[in-house]
């Protein structure tokens, strides 16, 4: 299972991270440590991924979905305000081996936000199955 965090700005754009040497673009999330609850993975996966730190209080729980086979996400849901992220000063601290010569590249080295029209262009096959039939991002955004 993996934990993340949904995070839309005020006119109903998700965030996406550019997953290094890939054509696709994700939402923050990643597995849990030993004895990690949901949420605070969620939170860690977003400062690792993005250097943002959101509060817990600003999370609104989504539950859990079927996104893969062989991965559930226990998704989370928050809010930016109006200019209060600069996408281009974030920055991804989770490093992972390049597969051709092992070297360490970041996770992520890419952020937008994305309008829903936009998520089957930018996401992965699977987030773009999960935002059209069980995760509505337009419902998400009346909502918060």
């Amino acid at each position: 299972m993996s934990c993340g965090i949904v995070l839309l700005d005020p006119h109903g754009r998700v965030l996406l991270a550019h997953a290094t040497e890939t054509s696709h673009w994700d939402i923050p999330k990643g597995h849990g440590e030993e004895g990690e609850s949901p949420d605070v993975t969620a939170l860690r996966e977003m400062v690792e991924e993005t250097g943002i730190a959101l509060g817990p209080e600003r999370l609104k729980d989504l539950g859990l979905f079927v996104y893969r086979r062989d991965k559930d996400l226990h998704l989370f849901a928050a809010r930016a305000s109006a200019g209060e992220f600069d996408l281009s000063a974030c920055i991804c601290t989770s490093m992972f081996p390049r597969r051709s010569d092992g070297t360490l590249i970041p996770e992520m080295d890419a952020y937008r936000w994305a309008s829903i029209e936009e998520i089957p262009r930018y996401a992965s096959r699977s987030l773009t199955r999960l935002f059209e039939t069980t995760l509505s991002l337009a419902e998400l955004h009346r909502s918060l």
